[in-house]
């Protein structure tokens, strides 16, 4: 089977977050506008590839002021860096419908290598529109001060604000045209 391109359903699809706040909980947010292209190979799906854009400007977390600080220069500056992206330069298989996608991210203008686990939840026919649907869970993290985003605030209690890691969970629909 040769490669087929599909598209993201982006209404069917979450790219989340999740960074520890005050060392004591996990803030979660999302991108609400992104795309990208994914090219499938089922025979053998390490032949595949994808890449995906985020709008920086669209993160939420449910925090207007939050996510205003998140889009200034302290963090993303969305003025200067209105995108960020992944593309895919490996894909191995890690057992039973699993995956390890190594890929370049780029946040702020600086790129870096990273490793995503990913599940493939299989395939099905759409009841309604009749394409055929393809389901990935996606998990990682990465140290956002490898990108140039080093905002913080020292806690009196000890400690700081604003974990270092970020914790990437993403679930992801595609479409085939039928």
């Amino acid at each position: 089977m040769a490669k087929h391109a599909w598209a993201f359903d982006t209404a069917h699809s979450v790219i989340g977050f999740a960074v520890r706040h005050l060392m004591v909980t996990k803030v979660r947010g999302t991108f609400k506008k992104w795309s990208g292209q994914l090219e499938l190979d089922e025979d053998d799906l390490s032949l595949s590839r994808v890449q995906v854009e985020f709008d920086v400007a669209s993160i939420d977390t449910q925090e207007a002021q939050r996510d205003g600080h998140l889009r200034s220069a302290d963090f993303f500056d969305a003025a200067l860096f209105p995108r960020m992206t992944f593309a895919s330069t490996g894909i191995e298989r890690a057992g039973e419908a699993r995956y390890r996608v190594s890929g370049d991210l780029t946040i702020r203008g600086v790129t870096r290598p990273v490793v995503l686990d990913v599940e493939d939840g299989g395939r099905a026919k759409h009841p309604m529109v009749g394409d055929m649907r393809a389901g990935f869970s996606v998990r990682g993290s990465i140290l956002r001060s490898d990108f140039g985003l080093t905002w913080n605030a020292v806690l009196e209690t000890g400690g700081v604000a604003v974990s270092d890691k970020v914790e990437i969970d993403l679930e992801l629909q595609a479409f085939r045209a039928a």
